[in-house]
Parts: C-alpha cells; structure tokens; sequence
C-alpha cells in the first residue's frame, strides 16, 4: 500500500463529489436562479447521497456479516477502543465548550463534532485500498455500529448537561422553536 493508492481513493471518493456539487451548484444557480436551486433542484438530489451511503454500508454487512458473527471477540477489540475515543472526545468538548462560555447549544455542536468520526470516508479508503472483505473494511463497518449507539446515548447525556450547566431544561427545545410558528399560525 502506498500513500498514493490512498491519496486516489480519497480524491475519488471526496475531490469527485465535491466537484460535482460546486460544478451543480455554479450551474444550476447561474441558469435558473438561487431560489430554484435550493428550493427545487437540492430537495430532489439530497436522498442520493443518503442512499449511497446506506448501499455501501448494506454491501459491507453483507460481505462482513461472517466475520463479524464468526469472530466477535475481534470486533470488541475494534469496538473497545472506539467507545473510549468517543467518552473522551465528547466529555472533554463538552467541559471545553463550558468553560470557554460557548453556551449550551455551541458546547453540544461543539461536543458532537468532536466525538463523530467520519467513517464514510475511513469505509470508502479502506474499501479502495484493501477490498470490501478486508479485515480493514471489517474496522470501518464496526465503526459506525458502534458510533451510532452511543451518540445516541449522548443525546440523552447532553440534554442532562445541559440542564445541569446551563441553568436551562434543553430538553423541549425543538417543540418550543416551534411554538412562535405555531402560535403566529393561530393568530
């Protein structure tokens, strides 16, 4: 394996997409307008990505589904060191984002961000470099099995924190951004 194999499928799996989206973008705003753009053109082309993302990740359980189920002492030593890395990196942004005064909503961004990964792009470079039923696929799978879980879990540890250190109850936000609306609808 060389950096350029890698260097290639990042630039083909990243660089291609990107292009793309700058090249549809420039384009569909320059002969049809901005409104058009974001209010026709990306609602439509926005569950592709979404889709490629679930084939692929679909395909690599296909693929890894034995191995994983074959060999689970292997995927806790994948998984354990992901669930620390996701703790440490969500706490310590957390604690951060508080003592830097970011409020509540910056902090939990902030927290979040830190704590994901992109496994997209680990899974796409591990797929281009080592082929789908390598052991290197097999991490990029575990990942997100074990990231989607526990920042799910986070959620709940965020809104508690948020309670907690903020001197705010965060946990009705979305309904109450949506009351104003609500109540100028009735008005």
């Amino acid at each position: 394996m060389s950096i350029w194999e890698v260097a290639r499928t990042v630039l083909v799996f990243l660089g291609i997409p990107l292009l793309a989206g700058y090249v549809t973008r420039r384009e569909g705003i320059r002969r049809r307008g901005e409104q058009w753009y974001t209010q026709r053109f990306l609602p439509r082309i926005a569950p592709i990505a979404l889709y490629g993302l679930l084939f692929t990740i679909v395909m690599l359980f296909a693929l890894q589904g034995d191995a994983i189920t074959r060999d689970p002492l292997n995927v806790a030593r994948i998984a354990i060191p992901l669930l620390v890395y996701f703790l440490v990196m969500f706490f310590t942004s957390f604690a951060l984002g508080r003592a830097l005064g970011f409020g509540y909503a910056r902090t939990a961004t902030l927290a979040f961000t830190a704590a994901s990964n992109n496994f997209e792009l680990a899974i796409a470079v591990a797929v281009g470099v080592f082929g789908a039923a390598s052991g290197q696929a097999l991490a990029g799978v575990v990942g997100p099995l074990i990231e989607v879980p526990v920042l799910v879990g986070l959620v709940y540890v965020a809104l508690w924190l948020g309670r907690r250190w903020f001197d705010q109850d965060h946990s009705d936000d979305r309904v109450a951004s949506t009351r104003p609306a609500a109540e100028a609808a009735r008005s």
